[in-house]
């Protein structure tokens, strides 16, 4: 029996035993939960084939490190709902074990209210958003980005240097910006704070299904009149990339200074690190050599071994800020303004070197 199958109908069993209801009921319950199976399995997190839970296949078994947020018993076993110590992996998780019921739905899942930040900070008062941040709040900070640059000249090539990816999913990251500083924030400048959208839309599972995970833009479109796709939506009618066009959402804002700044971290690659840069979405490092300097690169060539090398502390920063602005696509929504001062300061930051025409964008 294929195990997707077998999961919803073990769920089902499970849901027959432990209600004791007349039969219509009972068969109203199973009719329920078998629409949540199939909802969870249609989802990302019940993906079997997902990269997230078949990238470690070949070893046979997760990271400790990972294993928390790549597989089920793993999860449950950072709650401590196995009687194990909340906040501690004693073993390599479990491959091809998605995230499941028993990750969310258990006393210890429930009564979480604070996670740690990779920047050392603990947001409390969390309420149904705290189990959601544990895995969607990325690995790298603004204090790994300053521990890696510090004591470096700015724009001398460093051996000692690497890319830093934040990671996958950092819509939590995002979202409570300035305070977990999940952005590379540069020193004297000032970042904006957790987004907070109105009361009664200001958690996860208000803007997703918690089991299908997409987002339900009904409730979205029914405040914003006037769009029919959310990424119109804008409450700030500033032209924040200079191109002289406020039409678009906010979303169009972000785009913009997005490709202004991979423009940027280009020119900067080949006219100061002297090594030409491209970067290749979904290949990692993403950032590769481009010796010839195209533009592009052939699959076989965007490779760990041809990964980029001639990092300098100023283009690594602004690398990292325009890779925490690609992870998160939903960051128009998260919080617009954080990504748009991170990709505005990177662009200030890079045009101490290279031309750009600050005198046209807008910070918020």
């Amino acid at each position: 029996m294929p195990l997707p199958r077998m999961l919803s109908r073990l769920c089902a069993i499970l849901a027959l035993a432990l209600t004791p209801a007349p039969a219509a009921l009972a068969e109203e319950n199973l009719t329920g939960l078998t629409e949540l199976v199939e909802k969870w399995l249609a989802s990302p997190h019940g993906d079997y084939h997902s990269l997230s839970f078949t990238y470690w296949n070949e070893e046979g078994e997760i990271p400790v490190a990972c294993a928390h947020c790549h597989s089920e018993p793993s999860f449950v076993e950072w709650l401590g709902a196995d009687g194990s110590t909340p906040g501690m992996i004693e073993h390599p998780g479990v491959i091809n074990s998605p995230i499941g019921c028993a990750s969310c739905h258990t006393s210890a899942a429930h009564a979480l209210d604070a996670v740690a930040f990779p920047s050392g900070v603990t947001v409390e008062g969390l309420g149904w958003n705290a189990l959601c941040t544990v895995c969607h709040q990325g690995r790298q900070s603004t204090e790994q980005v300053m521990r890696a640059v510090e004591g470096k000249d700015l724009d001398a090539v460093s051996s000692e240097l690497s890319f830093l990816n934040i990671h996958y999913g950092i819509a939590a990251a995002v979202m409570h910006g300035s305070e977990v500083r999940g952005g590379f924030q540069y020193p004297g400048r000032d970042y904006a704070g957790r987004f907070r959208h109105v009361p009664g839309a200001d958690t996860c599972v208000v803007c997703h299904d918690a089991h299908t995970t997409q987002v339900e833009v009904d409730g979205c479109l029914s405040c914003h009149r006037g769009v029919d796709d959310i990424r119109a939506i804008r409450t700030r009618h500033v032209d924040f990339d200079g191109d002289g066009d406020i039409s678009g959402g906010i979303h169009a804002e972000i785009l913009g200074l997005q490709g202004q700044l991979y423009d940027a971290i280009r020119a900067y690659a080949a006219d100061v690190a002297g090594m030409p840069i491209v970067y290749v979405d979904g290949r990692f490092p993403y950032y590769f050599a481009d010796p010839e300097g195209r533009g592009g690169l052939a699959r076989e060539d965007a490779i760990f071994a041809n990964r980029y090398q001639n990092w300098t502390p100023r283009l690594l920063q602004a690398a990292y800020n325009y890779q925490v602005a690609k992870k998160d696509p939903g960051g128009y929504v998260h919080n617009p303004a954080y990504l748009l001062q991170l990709l505005h300061d990177s662009l200030e930051s890079l045009s101490a070197r290279v031309e750009i025409d600050m005198g046209r964008l807008r910070r918020p």
